[in-house]
């Protein structure tokens, strides 16, 4: 009998924890998973390099065709390229957020990444996290989780995480950040960050890592995926 392969969803705002949790989970299922969110981090910095404003439309289209992203893992450790460039650590710098999000308002971006992160999910188990997962990139998803946490919760998790990598950053400057990403995120054109009517909200504000990865085990129990 051919398997029936599944897919989990996992939305939400920026440092809602999306990505660790999401990379924890498919370790645990020994499923593939897929980081959207450092792609459009990838697409900002490859811009950012190329002396192309992530807001110029125009130009940044015409980077497209020569754009090239890559994922991969081994031994639970991701790794980011750009054109044959590892870019794992550079996507993760304070300054990438914001123009990951400002890149990804552009349609034929979004359309380009969508299309790739689609061509990823075929034919696997997989879970992806990111803006519109279950909204946009994989509407037929088996498990859709809208996973949150209050602005506050998030930015202390995200200075903590900023603080440990060696960025110098303030508290506050994380915490404006975290605002207006939602801010932009919520009010895109294209695909906008929202909850899809047949997900299941997580609120994980008290929670820790692990006790957040159990709720999400949970959910996809209940949903008859395991």
């Amino acid at each position: 009998m051919k398997k029936e392969f599944y897919a989990i969803a996992i939305d939400g705002p920026s440092g809602a924890g999306k990505s660790t949790m999401a990379k924890i989970l498919a370790a645990n299922l020994k499923i593939t998973y897929l980081d959207t969110g450092a792609m459009y981090r990838a697409a900002a910095v490859y811009a950012t390099k190329q002396g192309i404003d992530v807001n110029d439309r125009v130009n940044v289209i015409k980077l497209l065709d020569t754009l090239d992203i890559g994922i991969s893992y081994e031994d639970g450790h991701q790794t980011v390229s750009l054109n044959g460039e590892d870019v794992s650590l550079t996507i993760r710098e304070p300054w990438v957020s914001m123009k990951a999000s400002d890149i990804s308002k552009i349609p034929e971006v979004r359309t380009k990444l969508v299309d790739l992160q689609r061509k990823i999910a075929a034919g696997k188990n997989v879970v992806m996290d990111g803006r519109d997962i279950a909204t946009c990139v994989l509407p037929d998803a088996q498990v859709k989780i809208f996973l949150t946490a209050s602005a506050e919760a998030r930015a202390q998790r995200r200075h903590a995480e900023l603080l440990e990598k060696g960025n110098n950053i303030s508290y506050q400057e994380v915490y404006e950040d975290i605002i207006r990403r939602d801010e932009n995120d919520m009010n895109r054109a294209v695909s906008p960050l929202r909850q899809a009517e047949d997900a299941i909200l997580l609120d994980t504000s008290d929670l820790n890592i692990e006790q957040s990865v159990m709720a999400i085990e949970e959910i996809v129990k209940q949903r008859g995926v395991l």
